[in-house]
């Protein structure tokens, strides 16, 4: 995408200075022109004559092509009074957008944000072969959602440590598993995966096989409802505090059930 303006003035060079007033850009800025006229002096100082004529563009940058493309969006929105301010370097262009009705950028868990970056991302990245990274962002609305994802994915993890059994969280862009897995390697004992297909890809934290807690964890679970067995003293040992008796034979001479016919 390129910017272009037609440069008028008493000769070329002039012309090519006007060109560069309109476009807003300095005498340093790498330019390209094509002379369409050139001036042609007045006979005898009176008649005729026309000043020169010189197109000149630039070449858009990916930030310019980003940036006029998210702008033509709100406007196709209907949201033309939202703000958008730009931050900008070689390699990547962040846009912050700002207003009343920034609620219907971000859209539900921040959907339409992730849409309308990705679409922003792919217009900016079309003609250029490096890849050039685009945010697009309201507020603290990423840095808050990150957190968040944070702070969940450690409480799942710890959780699934405890319990050994799995936990399957609800469908996210790949920005946000990235999150989650990142947060679940910080706890020992369990392991992330990404399960599901397009749009209900999902993570899955589960036990860590390889942990010794997974195995403790896994007894524990098998043994839950038994009457726990003491093995703190071997079974012979008595105290000398407790009365020495005689087991009782309430059965005479047959034991305790009588005697049994075969």
């Amino acid at each position: 995408m390129n910017k272009e303006v037609i440069g008028v003035g008493e000769n070329e060079m002039e012309a090519i200075k006007d060109a560069r007033r309109q476009l807003g850009i300095d005498e340093e800025t790498d330019i390209n022109f094509e002379v369409v006229q050139r001036a042609e002096k007045k006979k005898f100082g009176l008649f005729g004559g026309s000043p020169a004529k010189v197109k000149v563009w630039l070449n858009a940058t990916p930030a310019d092509t980003a940036e006029e493309f998210l702008r033509n969006v709100l406007n196709a929105m209907s949201l033309s009074e939202l703000t958008v301010t730009v931050e900008k370097d070689e390699k990547s262009a962040r846009f912050n957008i700002e207003g009343d009705d920034v609620g219907y950028v971000i859209g539900r868990r921040g959907e339409t944000l992730d849409a309308l970056q990705y679409l922003t991302s792919l217009v900016a990245n079309h003609a250029d072969s490096n890849y050039f990274k685009i945010t697009v962002d309201t507020g603290d609305y990423r840095e808050k959602r990150e957190k968040t994802l944070e702070i969940l994915g450690r409480k799942i993890a710890f959780k699934v440590a405890k319990t050994g059994r799995r936990v399957a969280l609800e469908p996210m862009n790949p920005y946000e598993r990235r999150i989650i897995h990142t947060a679940v390697q910080k706890v020992n004992g369990v392991i992330s995966e990404s399960e599901g297909e397009n749009a209900n890809r999902h993570v899955v934290v589960l036990p860590d096989p390889k942990a010794k807690n997974f195995r403790r964890n896994n007894n524990y679970n098998r043994n839950r409802g038994r009457r726990p067995y003491n093995n703190s003293k071997p079974q012979t040992e008595r105290s000398d505090d407790a009365p020495k008796r005689e087991p009782i034979n309430e059965g005479g001479q047959y034991g305790l059930y009588g005697r049994i016919d075969k």
